[in-house]
């Protein structure tokens, strides 16, 4: 089936879309959202909730504005971001095992199994580091513009720049 038309029958609050949908996605989804909160029941719980979402705000999406798979990522990459600023989940976390130290340390620079999550690897691999770095901490480990800056010790106006930019130069990578 057609993605347009698939996209079209979830709009309808077409199950079998819905289904079809779900199986072609929630790798990609759960992917992004783990690499924000770090817990894969979390992520898993999630993930349930934004597909929910999304099938309940269907009718929102506009696909003169852009693709489907994009809608459903920002849904996605908000709700993690959403998760991990929660007062419950920064509670759940305080007395955290070391566990999950090793696993940011080890993941923390590099971005290889989080663009892998989203098929876009070989096109961040080509980018300058200044933009790989932006793009790490803006989009996979969910930093706001101004967390990045303070991170980096970069002026915020040059995060919001680079970021313009390097997205831009990743999104004509991807059209071409």
């Amino acid at each position: 089936m057609q993605l347009d038309t698939l996209v079209l029958n979830f709009q309808n609050k077409d199950e079998k879309a819905f289904e079809e949908l779900y199986n072609m996605y929630s790798e990609s989804m759960h992917g992004v959202i783990y690499n924000i909160v770090r817990d894969n029941d979390i992520a898993e719980e999630v993930m349930q909730d934004i597909f929910v979402k999304a099938w309940q705000k269907s009718n929102s999406y506009d696909a003169s504005k852009g693709r489907f798979f994009t809608w459903i990522l920002n849904i996605a990459r908000n709700a993690a971001i959403d998760k991990v600023r929660s007062k419950d989940f920064k509670n759940a976390k305080k007395n955290l095992n070391s566990d999950f130290f090793v696993d940011i340390l080890e993941t923390s620079e590099s971005l290889n199994d989080q663009t892998d999550a989203i098929g876009i690897k070989k096109y961040v691999d080509i980018l300058q580091e200044k933009c790989k770095k932006i793009i790490e901490f803006l989009y996979f480990k969910g930093y706001t513009q101004k967390e990045t800056s303070e991170e980096l010790d970069i002026p915020l106006g040059t995060i919001k720049t680079r970021n313009r930019n390097c997205i831009n130069e990743l999104r004509k990578m991807l059209v071409e």
